[in-house]
Parts: structure tokens; sequence; C-alpha cells
């Protein structure tokens, strides 16, 4: 049996792939339960705000890349839009909602065909890619010239105190929650994942690597969010 990913462990490669697959499988059953307590709730309203970022007309192809539970396939259902779930975990898929459309898959190699989709979401899975660079690409060569990617991430909020207070909670809380609700290995993991996560000014190159225009950058209720939005290159925004 595989150990653990543990609070001191930040596996790369096919490692890092393995890993977190097992991980998420493993906290699929709780997971939308620990999300809601440990943001209060304040997810939902990420959600809605990502995915309305798209601007897109009603009826339009949405992919919800790392989809886990599908919350934001919902929120994009409610909007109007077209949703399909896509994730590494078969247990985040299976726990989802059962109307729809899911597929398991790497995000490194999206069993979509290029230019076929309108837009792409994504909600804190940046962190757990084994290569964000190609991931990136992947959501680019997906959507069509003009199609438009909201990417939501954790983020460290500005401000001494403000950062202290979220540090201690991330940091010492949020764990000692899951651990109690779902489990601890992983959630002792979470905070250490942030260490995957490039600062803004290098995920806007690799997104403009990518082929995407118009990166902006978003901070949520005083930076516990980031939300990144982009149109792909080549059509109009």
């Amino acid at each position: 049996m595989t150990p653990p990913l543990t609070a001191g462990e930040l596996p790369v490669g096919e490692e890092k792939t393995r890993r977190v697959r097992e991980m998420f499988d493993t906290i699929a059953p709780r997971y939308e339960v620990v999300n809601r307590i440990v943001t209060f709730g304040l997810d939902g309203l990420w959600r809605r705000r990502a995915v309305r970022s798209l601007g897109l007309p009603p009826r339009s192809l949405v992919l919800d890349i790392a989809s886990g539970t599908g919350d934001l396939c919902i929120e994009s259902t409610r909007q109007g839009l077209v949703a399909v779930g896509l994730d590494l975990s078969y247990g985040m898929l299976a726990a989802g909602p059962p109307d729809t459309p899911r597929i398991q898959c790497d995000a490194e190699a999206l069993p979509i065909p290029t230019a076929s989709a309108d837009g792409v979401v994504s909600g804190y899975g940046l962190r757990n890619f084994t290569d964000l660079q190609g991931c990136l690409d992947e959501m680019a060569r997906v959507l069509r010239p003009g199609g438009r990617v909201a990417l939501l991430e954790v983020c460290e909020p500005e401000g001494t105190v403000y950062r202290a207070g979220f540090s201690l909670w991330f940091n010492k809380v949020v764990p000692l929650i899951g651990g109690m609700l779902s489990d601890a290995d992983a959630y002792r993991y979470l905070p250490k994942s942030v260490a995957y996560l490039p600062d803004a000014a290098e995920l806007r190159a690799m997104l403009v690597a990518a082929g995407f225009s118009g990166v902006n950058r978003h901070l949520l209720n005083g930076g516990l969010s980031q939300l990144y939005t982009a149109t792909r290159a080549g059509g109009a925004p």
C-alpha cells in the first residue's frame, strides 16, 4: 500500500501524479463538506465569480478541468452553460453530479478535439498538475480562438495582520478540521502544496506562452483566493 502524502513531502513527476490521484480518491466522499467549512462558504461565491467572468452566451461549452466533485460544473449549468467535468481522480468524478458528463483523464492530455470548447474553468487545481505548463498548453489547445479561461487558486492575503491570521488558519486549523472530518495526511499536505504554485508574474508569463492574451489577476475577499482570467489568442476578446 502506498504511504499517504505527508506534510514534508512534495513529490514530483509520475510519483506526484500517482499520489495526488490516490489522495483525492481518498478524500472525495467528504470533500465538499470540508471545503464549505474551511472557506466559511466563500468558495461558492468564488466559483460563481469565476464562471461569470467567462462572459459566454447561453449553451456555450465549458470544460471544468480538475473538476473534483463538480462544483464548477454545477455553477456553469446554473448560469446556462453546458459543462463537462474532467479529472484525474475517479473517486472525485464518482462523487459528482450524475447528470453532468464526466471524463477521467490527465490534464496534460485532454481527450477533447482542438478548438472545440468556448470556455475552460479550473478550481484550485493548478498546484496539483504535474506539468503545469503542459496543462495550460492543453487548455489553450481545446479552446476556440476568442474562448475564455478562468482559473481559481489559493492566495496569501495582503496586510501583515490579515496574512498572519490566514497563515494560522490555513496551516494549522484547516489540517486539524480536515483530519477530523476526512483524511489527516491529505489536509496536512494541502498547505505544503502551495509551494508548487508559481508567483503571479510567472503564472502570467506561462499563460501568455500557452497562447492566451489579456491575462488578468483578481484578488478575492482581500486575497483569500485569486482568479486568473484570459482570452485564447486569435479571436476577439
